[in-house]
């Protein structure tokens, strides 16, 4: 049996005119838990409609264990999909929620029975299967729509932000559910989220898209630690990125960086098209450059620091127990080459 559960070739999808997603290639391992993450208007979501059969491809293929369903009725497909507004219904018992899809396919009552009660012992809502929606929270809910997909033993479990509409506190929660089932039941789950920290935080690998591209791929560790371009660097907190300008023969042993606002030298040479660090890598209080402090933020373990130098504003992350600097002082800092991730340009 192929290790692919599911691949995209050559996929092209439009509304109207309009291409959203051109000449699309991704395999999608079977058992693996993959994110699709970007911006709004990236195409994450339609991909995802086009796999779920809620949409069809101008051009190219969707295969599902080796079978091309490009063509496929969604209800055909064998695909369950979980939406960010649970979409349950109001007037039935969290029982008949999960049990209605078996009742639209005809399974006999027993069999129903039986996998109804497992689905909702595997989400941990046995106990409340008598209640309604509206008796239930919105972690609740999630797990219901869940147990609705799970029950019906699909070959793939699309799940579109289906954390967006949890307090802060149940996603976290959901965020650890969602990784227990997925390898308790080895089922695949393509996520798709705009939020890098469900991303890195959930998946076995990370999808990030562009304008209906694929702009980087690989782990959460390899998309945090060494974005490919200034996109990716910058969406996953990169907020500091600066063009580097070729060195001069007068000084070879420094270059200049910048940006839309101004320009900054630093005392060391830089083979790459850009650097950036994250805000956690700039140093305070010490270094050969000057700024204001425009704005502090207490965040807790740290102090989000907002300084106006003359490259425009550069974000600094200090530890909290560091003593403040007050907005309107003029501070030194450092942009350090050891914190910094040097960004080539792709051929």
């Amino acid at each position: 049996m192929s290790d692919i559960a599911v691949s995209l070739k050559d996929l092209t999808l439009a509304y109207g005119d309009t291409v959203a997603v051109p000449d699309l290639n991704l395999d999608i391992h079977r058992g693996e838990l993959i994110a699709l993450l970007g911006p709004s208007g990236c195409g994450k979501t339609t991909t995802m409609r086009a796999i779920a059969g809620l949409m069809t491809p101008t051009a190219g293929q969707i295969l599902i264990d080796n079978t091309d369903v490009t063509r496929v009725p969604p209800n055909k497909r064998e695909v369950g999909l979980v939406f960010q507004s649970y979409a349950l219904f109001p007037h039935l018992s969290g029982f008949e929620n999960v049990a209605f899809g078996l009742r639209v396919r005809k399974t006999p009552e027993a069999e129903i029975t039986r996998r109804v009660e497992a689905g909702l012992q595997l989400v941990g809502m046995a106990h409340l299967a008598d209640r309604k929606p509206a008796e239930l929270s919105g972690g609740q809910q999630q797990r219901l729509s869940l147990a609705r997909s799970l029950v019906m033993k699909p070959k793939v479990l699309l799940l579109d932000e289906p954390l967006s509409n949890l307090d802060a506190r149940l996603r976290l929660e959901m965020r650890t559910e969602l990784q227990r089932l997925q390898r308790q039941t080895g089922i695949t789950m393509v996520f798709v989220t705009h939020d890098q920290s469900e991303a890195l935080a959930l998946s076995d690998r990370i999808v990030l898209m562009k304008d209906g591209r694929i702009e980087q791929i690989g782990s959460p560790e390899s998309l945090y630690n060494q974005p490919q371009s200034v996109f990716a660097a910058d969406f996953v907190g990169y907020e500091n990125i600066f063009a580097v300008l070729p060195s001069t023969t007068a000084t070879p042993d420094r270059c200049t960086i910048k940006n839309p606002h101004g320009q900054l030298q630093l005392d060391y040479p830089v083979a790459a098209d850009h650097i950036a660090w994250r805000p956690t890598g700039v140093v305070i209080g010490s270094g050969g450059h000057h700024g204001t402090v425009a704005a502090v933020a207490f965040a807790g373990q740290q102090r989000e620091y907002v300084i106006d130098t003359d490259a425009g504003v550069i974000k600094a992350d200090i530890d909290a127990s560091v003593t403040p600097v007050a907005v309107g002082d003029t501070i030194r800092f450092d942009l350090p080459l050891s914190s910094a991730r040097l960004i080539t340009a792709q051929p």
